[in-house]
C-alpha cells in the first residue's frame, strides 16, 4: 500500500499559518471512485482515503510508515515568505502620511 507524507499549506480562507505545522500520512486510493446510478453521489470501496494521519514531525510519519511496512513518498513543502509590512495595519490611519490617503 502507498502513502504520501505531506505538511499542508494554508487554505485560502485564512490568513494565518493555523494547521499547516503537522505533517499528514494519507493513503493513496487503492480503487477508482464510481458514480451511483440512482443519486449521482461519487463512491468507492476503498476505505483506507478517508483515513488521515497526522503527525507531530516528518520523521514521526516516516516511523510509522516504515513501522508498519508501507511505501511512502514525502512531498517536501514550499517555504512561504513572509508578508510583514513595515508600520502594519496602523500604517492606514497615520497623521505624518507623505502623500494624499485615497482608494
Amino acid at each position: 500500500m502507498r502513502a504520501r507524507i505531506y505538511q499542508p499549506a494554508k487554505t485560502a480562507m485564512q490568513s494565518g499559518v493555523a494547521k499547516t505545522h503537522h505533517w499528514i500520512l494519507e493513503f493513496a486510493p487503492a480503487s477508482a471512485r464510481e458514480v451511483d446510478p440512482l443519486m449521482g453521489w461519487t463512491s468507492s470501496s476503498d476505505t483506507q482515503s478517508q483515513v488521515r494521519l497526522r503527525f507531530d514531525s516528518q520523521k514521526a510519519a516516516e516511523d510509522y510508515a516504515k513501522a508498519r511496512g508501507l511505501e511512502f513518498d514525502v512531498v517536501a513543502p514550499k517555504p512561504r515568505k513572509p508578508v510583514i509590512r513595515p508600520r502594519g495595519y496602523g500604517e492606514n490611519f497615520a497623521t505624518d502620511r507623505k502623500g494624499a490617503w485615497t482608494h
